[in-house]
């Protein structure tokens, strides 16, 4: 049991009304977070819903509504935080993507999806390192960041090229962040594969989704379709104490889908 490993943390979660962003936030709250900051970027009564979830769990909450592309607001979200003196955890959690499911279709995408993908998934985990940079080195252990990314940057599937580049560049810069903020800040990434979660309503049917969902768990050694929950674990564990001889690592988390399509070269 991890017990209450986040006791008193601060902790900055991205793209938290729902799915992932949400299933961080509550964990990290019942593993004992004193504050937990809730970004997000539209729904105002799904962002309340994340927050009464984290606050019945014994932390408080601030409500922080911003695009990440947009630095002014990335310096607001690490700003309300600023009243605790410090940033323990940020998860780097939100995220966009054009479906576009064909990639041998070039006239699916343009420039303008790389560019608004690129500008969120991207340049809006940048600006929010940046931003939040002071509070994560005043942690008393050294602040850890996790950015979520994803199986298709590393194996070239998933939504869209524009949104597996995206996510392949993630991982680059975790790297490249990971050796320049060291040793006060540790940065890491989660890659899920498939997630259970209200993503994919954006652009299918409930019947789709039932397909997509057996697809994804018979393509699976461990034969499972991955909760929200169950990548959120991972998530935390890489900004947890229990992993703070860890930095600058990408933590596969797919139910083992890669195991049919990557080679450990690829990573």
């Amino acid at each position: 049991m991890s017990g209450r490993d986040f006791d008193g943390f601060t902790v900055v979660v991205t793209g938290a009304s729902t799915g992932l962003g949400r299933a961080m936030a509550v964990e990290t709250a019942r593993r004992g977070a004193g504050l937990v900051v809730v970004n997000f970027a539209r729904s105002t009564a799904e962002a309340e819903e994340t927050a009464r979830l984290v606050e019945a769990e014994g932390a408080r909450t601030v409500l922080v509504q911003g695009d990440v592309a947009q630095d002014a607001d990335c310096r607001r979200i690490a700003e309300a935080a600023a009243g605790t003196g410090r940033i323990d955890a940020l998860f780097n959690n939100a995220g966009i993507t054009k479906f576009a499911p064909d990639h041998a279709d070039l006239d699916a995408v343009d420039a303008e999806d790389f560019l608004r993908l690129y500008a969120v998934n991207v340049v809006g985990a940048f600006q929010m390192v940046r931003a939040a940079r002071s509070l994560l080195e005043a942690a008393p252990q050294p602040g850890a960041v996790v950015n979520t990314a994803s199986i298709a940057g590393v194996v070239g599937n998933g939504s869209s090229v524009p949104y597996a580049a995206s996510k392949g560049a993630l991982t680059t810069m975790t790297l490249s962040l990971a050796r320049a903020l060291a040793p006060r800040i540790r940065v890491n990434a989660v890659c899920p594969g498939f997630i259970d979660t209200p993503w994919f309503g954006k652009a299918m049917d409930a019947e789709r989704i039932d397909r997509l969902r057996a697809g994804a768990a018979a393509a699976t050694p461990l034969k499972a379709a991955s909760t929200a929950e169950d990548i959120a674990g991972a998530a935390v564990f890489l900004a947890s104490p229990a992993s703070r001889h860890v930095t600058g690592e990408t933590l596969l988390v797919d139910a083992g889908l890669h195991l049919g399509g990557a080679s450990l070269a690829m990573r």
